[in-house]
């Protein structure tokens, strides 16, 4: 049986500060300084984004996954990759 259906995410923009993301029809902008596991990943991987979930956000092809949560709310995780 399949699952129920989420929204698709997208990736809208890419610059050399960071990405804009489209969900749930609200944009969001990654940047780099804070998502580091992007900034040298090739356009095309970054491009690649899946859903599962609605609160989960997949870059299979990078082997990044994030929650929604931390997207909106970059403040409420306080950790950061230190690459």
């Amino acid at each position: 049986m399949p699952g129920s259906a989420t929204s698709e995410a997208e990736v809208t923009n890419i610059s050399k500060h960071g990405f804009w993301l489209l969900v749930d029809d609200r944009e969001h902008f990654l940047p780099f300084a804070e998502f580091p596991w992007f900034k040298q990943a090739p356009v095309e991987a970054i491009l690649h984004l899946e859903r599962p979930t609605p609160q989960h956000l997949q870059w299979p092809d990078l082997d990044v996954d994030l929650s929604l949560d931390s997207v909106e709310h970059p403040e409420r995780y306080p950790l950061r990759s230190k690459r």
